[in-house]
């Protein structure tokens, strides 16, 4: 008899689970503009909508279904609202994030350097949900951390009083 792995091989303690309207669609895109590999797709026995699909996104996993209303599992679009965004680390954002605006995403925040160390530009899938799409460049202290984020909330304090 084997012995059952409490986490299944090939995940991280975390898994995500996102719903969207379309999943089927929503599972091409992720594999056109991130290069996700499709792992598993269960449907309905209808065919009409994904109960639990699985994407593979570099090492880490990223289950998917259509929204069930009855269920209280709502995409992004019926809540008008996201509390979710993901950070996704590649060897190259800006390679990446041209990809997935190619593929249809909308441009959120263009890439650019970070005072965190990282590379990250921010993308609008055309499912309701948001994605940093990161490469970390260089390493900072955490003495250096705390000056460059007094200054960044300093400097975000002084926009929105001028925007007032």
């Amino acid at each position: 008899m084997s012995e059952v792995q409490p986490i299944p091989s090939g995940f991280h303690t975390v898994t995500p689970t996102i719903f969207v309207n379309g999943a089927a669609q929503a599972m091409d895109f992720y594999q056109q503009a991130f290069g996700a590999e499709e792992v598993c797709r269960h449907t309905t026995p209808d065919g009409s909508k994904v109960m639990h699909g699985e994407l593979k996104i570099g090492d880490s996993r990223l289950f998917i279904a259509d929204e069930f209303p009855e269920f209280g599992m709502l995409a992004p679009q019926s809540l008008n609202s996201n509390s979710v965004t993901f950070y996704l680390y590649v060897e190259n954002c800006d390679e990446l994030f041209d990809r997935a605006v190619s593929a249809g995403a909308i441009t959120v925040r263009a890439v650019e350097d970070t005072f965190w160390g990282d590379r990250v530009g921010m993308i609008g899938d055309p499912y309701g949900h948001k994605w940093n799409i990161s490469t970390h460049v260089r390493d900072v202290s955490p003495e250096e951390m705390a000056a460059a984020s007094a200054e960044f909330c300093g400097g975000e304090k002084q926009k929105a009083e001028a925007s007032s």
